[in-house]
């Protein structure tokens, strides 16, 4: 009996066990982001219609309406405090323009008037919605349309359309802090991954192995989409973690030269030289390869689990600490001509790595979410 009842309790605990990993490790919730985003936005949803259409307050679709809009698209912690302020305040700037366009309605009872006063009023929120104002501007329209329909509803249904708003901005900001995933975390996540990616084909690349052409296109295209999106995150990654976004943007163009220098060497001329050309520019230049893989990988252990110094990104890279360092000049003159390119290359992208390594080191205080914190608390 006691064993049965310990094969149910275990396989529960362990469920248990996983769902509590999900949600307070940052990795997995970065692996699951967008079941949680969902799961957020889906209770949200239910709070709105039990605060609303479940106790009877009229038009109480717009609260959920309002909802969708404020905090639908908002996933990580650095972009929801701009973002719903600024819908927030769009959708209460539409509501009182609406409520006055049914008062001048009511006052002066010309609907061609409305009907102009909209049309500046769109025309206005139009002009800002391009600019760096958009949610504002975009949302200040169409809470205007919800609350004034096209002129003809009258005060109450506009008072009422303008307290659903209210609602569904309270519940949207609620919820919105309801386990955000810090944008950091997935930049973080995806330049390890980049990273990683990057040495394993600069191994295969350089000690020998083919990669045929459509498998370069897909790795290549799949490490240039997860870059993308890396750039999409630095706004929000700036202002969780203080940092500037001028040296973000350093990282990401290190980050870039480094791919483009491995492109240049997929595609050159070592790829066509024969075996033995090969081996002899392996047997010249694989320890510097090899150092350089062991910093891409030990950058990447660093970015994954936020201790750069401990169990990472290396003090010191291939031309501060490397015995190799002061040999590295000669080793072109002991190439053929046509495998000399390859190897000046091979240097440069050595260089950008070192910097690259020694940029998120500088920052790494900053990026390590944990230590940061841990930081500011004792501050």
């Amino acid at each position: 009996m006691a064993s049965a009842d310990s094969r149910t309790v275990i396989p529960r605990r362990s469920a248990v066990s996983r769902m509590v990993r999900a949600i307070t490790s940052p990795y997995y919730r970065y692996r699951h982001a967008k079941v949680l985003h969902s799961l957020r936005v889906g209770f949200a949803m239910l709070f709105s219609i039990l605060a609303t259409t479940g106790i009877d307050i009229p038009h109480g679709i717009w609260s959920s309406v309002t909802l969708l809009v404020v905090i639908g698209g908002l996933q990580h912690h650095g972009n929801i405090r701009k973002k719903a302020a600024e819908r927030a305040a769009g959708t209460l700037l539409g509501a009182s323009i609406g409520l006055l366009l049914i008062l001048q309605q009511n006052l002066l009872g010309s609907l061609p008037l409305t009907y102009v006063l909209m049309s500046i009023v769109a025309g206005i929120c139009a002009w800002f919605a391009i600019g760096s104002s958009g949610y504002i501007g975009l949302l200040t329209a169409i809470t205007m349309c919800i609350v004034a329909g096209h002129g003809d509803n009258v005060i109450d249904v506009g008072l009422w359309r303008t307290l659903n708003v209210l609602i569904g901005i309270v519940i949207a900001l609620a919820f919105s802090f309801a386990l955000p995933l810090h944008a950091t975390y997935s930049w973080r996540y995806g330049l390890a991954t980049n990273l990683r990616e990057c040495a394993r084909i600069y191994t295969r690349l350089l000690e020998g192995e083919t990669i045929s052409a459509e498998e370069q296109i897909k790795r290549f295209l799949q490490i240039n989409r997860r870059l993308v999106q890396l750039r999409s995150l630095m706004p929000s990654v700036a202002k969780e973690i203080d940092v500037p976004q001028a040296k973000l943007e350093e990282i990401q163009r290190l980050h870039r030269s480094v791919l483009s220098s491995l492109e240049l060497l997929a595609t050159g001329p070592l790829m066509q030289a024969d075996a033995a050309a090969r081996a002899r520019y392996v047997a010249q230049c694989g320890a510097d390869v090899r150092e350089v893989r062991a910093i891409l990988l030990a950058t990447a252990r660093g970015l994954r689990f936020g201790r750069a110094t401990h169990f990472g990104i290396p003090a010191a890279g291939i031309h501060a600490a490397s015995p190799l360092a002061p040999a590295l000049g000669g080793a072109a003159l002991k190439l053929p001509l046509d495998l000399q390119g390859p190897y000046w290359l091979g240097q440069r992208l050595a260089e950008q790595v070192d910097r690259l390594r020694a940029l998120l080191l500088e920052t790494e205080q900053n990026w390590n979410i944990e230590r940061h914190s841990r930081m500011l608390q004792k501050a």
